[in-house]
């Protein structure tokens, strides 16, 4: 068109390289070929037309976020001679209705994080994972902490609730780790960390996370109840960590775990792995967080409890046994997520695994040491029969196998006498777990444990009891040593002269 301003038609077709009869269509014609064409008709009758403006768009108006195979459900039920291959015509045109009659739609922002300003908090589900320890499920989770700016994470195995203690300890472990702490901490609406009763309520931050916030020197936030996306630097991040934890047990060949302290370092470690990815932005990050304080805060609970004629106490609808000695004292407990730490006064006695009661179920939890109580079982061995504990004082599955066995064959009596002395053999050679092996392997061979054959086994062998004499001396030594006179002191200097 620039050379047909100067040129004739023919000159100016020649310079852009095509015919002179398309330049003198074009003179006629200017538009474009794809200009020129009819919009193509329809080549079907419309099988919705009779539907469409009386049924659907009154139901789109009416709820809007009513699903299109609702609609073509209802719509099927109304006029049976509808065909079901008209469904996806009909999504189609809800799609469209909806993009130029549907309601406004929430909108995300993209935000920049700057360094040092949020780190994040939130706890997510592992039952996906299959997790086992020793052959038997774990029900956890995991806490999550993740800085924003940096992508710097840190995860612990959380094996009860989404509680304040979980939160506590993880949150202390994290911030401990990166060396130092964001401006600002934020999480959803978690119980542990909000009070979620009042919803007029703007401050609602439970006294104890604020004291915990306040000692780090964090502002504590949190996104809109019910709003995911608000925390997505947390939330998509959950589900690029179980994938790795994914791939990392397929790459392992297993899901089993010898102990909780083995899954624990798995977890360590591949967290460890995908930081290392992320070093240059973590060290631009740690140096605009704010320092630590000296020590760390409270992250347990604290509890006083009776310790009750029954050998124990009862916390949090679960029974734990203590060495009887203590009954009738009062101690003073620490609950962490894990572990309960007992105190006689100011005095550590021990730590306890925590346990948690059974859900849906009104019955006590136990947590119980055979160590504890075996020696009042050997006066009252037939109290085992109906302890309400018993399932829980078996230390290992081979034990229990052996109670079934002799209760089918030897009766209650012979039963619960032979399963005490067990036990008792178990505690008092500290061989509970070799004993475990060979009660396996009578029952594996059809035989019930015999308890003499196991004592006789398992007593010392006394030919390794070193022989140790002792050479007493005599007693007229120390009549010689009294006899023994000092040596003379050096004679006293007077006026000088010796």
């Amino acid at each position: 068109m620039k050379s047909r301003q100067s040129h004739a038609p023919a000159i100016a077709a020649a310079k852009a390289g095509f015919s002179t009869a398309s330049a003198y269509r074009i003179e006629v014609d200017p538009r474009l070929p794809s200009q020129k064409k009819t919009p193509r008709g329809r080549r079907r009758p419309d099988p919705l037309a009779a539907v469409w403006d009386s049924e659907v768009v009154p139901m789109l108006e009416t709820t809007p976020e009513l699903r299109a195979v609702a609609i073509f459900e209802e719509i099927c039920r109304r006029h049976p001679e509808l065909s079901t291959g008209v469904r996806r015509t009909l999504e189609r045109r809800v799609a469209r209705w909806r993009a130029l009659n549907g309601p406004e739609r929430d909108v995300i922002f993209r935000q920049e994080h700057p360094p040092g300003r949020m780190g994040l908090s939130d706890f997510t589900d592992m039952g996906g994972l299959g997790i086992t320890i020793a052959g038997g499920p774990l029900d956890h989770r995991l806490y999550h902490f993740r800085l924003a700016f940096s992508g710097f994470e840190h995860a612990h195995v959380v094996l009860g609730g989404e509680s304040f203690v979980a939160l506590a300890e993880g949150l202390q472990n994290a911030l401990w780790a990166l060396g130092g702490v964001p401006n600002q901490h934020r999480s959803d609406s978690l119980s542990a960390a909000f009070c979620n009763l009042d919803r007029d309520t703007q401050e609602d931050l439970t006294q104890r996370y604020e004291a915990l916030c306040m000692h780090y020197g964090m502002t504590a936030s949190r996104n809109n109840p019910g709003v995911a996306h608000e925390n997505g630097s947390i939330e998509s991040a959950h589900g690029h960590l179980k994938n790795a934890l994914r791939d990392e047990l397929l790459l392992r060949g297993s899901q089993d775990f010898t102990n909780l302290v083995a899954y624990r370092g798995f977890i360590d470690e591949v967290i460890g792995r995908r930081n290392a990815r992320n070093r240059k932005r973590i060290e631009i990050e740690r140096t605009v967080l704010k320092p630590l304080p000296d020590r760390r805060t409270t992250d347990y609970e604290e509890a006083r409890v009776l310790v009750t004629s029954s050998g124990g106490f009862i916390l949090r609808r679960v029974f734990y046994s203590v060495p009887s000695r203590l009954i009738g004292h009062h101690l003073n407990v620490q609950l962490y997520d894990d572990r309960l730490d007992c105190f006689l006064g100011a005095t550590k006695l021990l730590t306890l695994q925590r346990g948690r009661p059974p859900q849906g179920s009104n019955k006590h939890g136990h947590v119980v040491n055979y160590h504890h109580v075996i020696h009042a079982l050997r006066k009252k061995p037939m109290a085992l029969m109906n302890l309400v504990y018993r399932d829980q004082l078996f230390p290992r599955r081979a034990y229990a196998r052996a109670f079934e066995a002799l209760l089918a064959q030897k009766g209650e009596k012979q039963a619960c006498r032979t399963m005490v002395g067990l036990l008792a053999l178990a505690h008092d050679h500290a061989c509970e777990a070799a004993l475990a092996r060979a009660i396996e392997a009578d029952l594996d061979a059809g035989a019930l444990p015999d308890l003499d054959r196991l004592r006789a086994r398992f007593q010392p062998d006394r030919a390794m009891v070193p022989q140790v004499a002792i050479a007493l001396a005599p007693l007229c030594a120390y009549d010689e040593l009294a006899a023994v006179h000092t040596p003379n002191t050096a004679p006293v200097l007077t006026g000088g002269v010796a």
